[in-house]
């Protein structure tokens, strides 16, 4: 898709068992086919850092920027890179994106390192310089951590029960038996570096009557108790590693800085909402009632088209009103007064729900009655660089003879 815009610019249709990293150069070969000037920035998601990939991008002179998977860098490996953070020595610069027309908000936080790579293309070995964006996103981060401390909290709760003696609960008769338990829990929650385990054993004495030749006796009874604590230190470093995430592009930072690569990924969400414009409403993607491949194909590359044109009519009211530095009214229903400048392309449609053509045959004549436009709907048009007189014309032609 065409970034800002979120037009679609190639539309493949795969099976649902292709895995996703070889698609992505016959996708780039294709847009190359449209657009065949180079130095163009792909933006895709951890799939499309293969390095096989980013290696083609940068043999035709262009340039990629995507993130890292963590088989693409493992957790030691990060670990190193963010020591100089951790121990003070590696400042960070800090990225701001507008919450409001007054207000700006940090986001995020990171800093970048180069490295040379270095990948086969066609038979030719091509060389260059990478440069890897360490970035912690602060949503993300706290989002993270109160994951993590409700499944720490889970699984402490899960713990204590186990100490638990009633009907129905296992009892566990050696301290082998409830440490396996108590690690099986752990590992689900997946906090087994976080906690502490200890048992401590238990030791009461029941007297038994004598009877008959028996003598009295005390028998003694022993038990197991599970207590768990939080390591603090391992806790901290848990902490500090969440909200990273590491971006790899070969783009100048000149032309691309750090703010601006974080910034140009995040609006990857076009893509993901063109997705759901297909298989959602208004275009309702359902290729299952669709009997033939070819079919179904077909069904897709012509809401595609469909997309184009929501995406284009969007844009087009859009930019028509940060030209302006206005906004529009009258596009929600119970709120009359709410405005907005970046009104969505089914928003823009709705507000047109209410116009009918009435089409009436007397004799040899047929007269056309079309609703009159609201102030709302001619502005809208107007944005939209649409004439009224489309509308109006239906109607001054209602009493010419067929």
């Amino acid at each position: 898709m065409l970034d800002p815009l979120g037009l679609p610019l190639v539309t493949q249709v795969v099976a649902g068992k292709a895995a996703d990293d070889p698609l992505y150069i016959p996708a780039i070969q294709q847009v190359s086919q449209s657009v065949p000037e180079h130095g163009l920035l792909y933006v895709g998601d951890c799939k499309m850092a293969a390095l096989a990939t980013r290696a083609y991008v940068q043999a035709q002179g262009d340039y990629y920027l995507c993130p890292l998977a963590q088989t693409q860098l493992p957790a030691q490996e990060l670990d190193r890179y963010l020591q100089p953070v951790w121990s003070g020595e590696q400042p960070l610069v800090a990225v701001q994106r507008a919450k409001s027309e007054e207000e700006d908000e940090v986001i995020a936080q990171g800093f970048e390192q180069t490295l040379v790579r270095s990948s086969e293309v066609a038979g030719q070995v091509v060389t260059w310089t990478e440069r890897q964006v360490l970035v912690r996103s602060i949503k993300r981060a706290e989002a993270a951590t109160a994951t993590l401390h409700a499944r720490l909290h889970k699984a402490q709760a899960d713990l204590m029960q186990l100490n638990e003696h009633k009907q129905g609960k296992q009892v566990y008769r050696d301290a082998d038996a409830l440490q396996h338990a108590a690690q099986a829990i752990c590992q689900h929650h997946q906090v087994e570096e976080l906690l502490r385990l200890r048992i401590e054993e238990q030791a009461s004495g029941r007297a038994v009557r004598a009877y008959g030749s028996r003598r009295a006796e005390v028998r003694v009874e022993r038990s197991w108790q599970l207590h768990s604590e939080v390591d603090e230190a391992a806790m901290s470093d848990a902490t500090r590693r969440l909200g990273w995430r590491v971006y790899v592009t070969n783009h100048p930072q000149q032309t691309l800085s750090l703010e601006q690569t974080v910034l140009a990924y995040r609006e990857e969400y076009l893509v993901e909402r063109g997705f759901g414009r297909v298989i959602g409403k208004p275009l309702s993607l359902s290729p299952m009632y669709v009997q033939s491949d070819q079919r179904a194909t077909g069904l897709i590359h012509l809401l595609s088209l469909a997309l184009r044109l929501l995406t284009l009519l969007e844009w087009r009211c859009r930019q028509r009103l940060a030209e302006q530095q206005e906004s529009v009214t009258g596009l929600y229903a119970g709120n009359p007064k709410r405005t907005t400048s970046r009104p969505t392309a089914e928003a823009l449609l709705q507000a047109f729900r209410l116009i009918h053509l009435s089409v009436v045959t007397l004799g040899q004549q047929i007269h056309r009655h079309i609703t009159p436009l609201s102030e709302v709907q001619q502005r809208l048009l107007a944005l939209l660089g649409v004439s009224p007189t489309l509308y109006e014309r239906l109607a001054a032609e209602s009493l010419k003879p067929t």
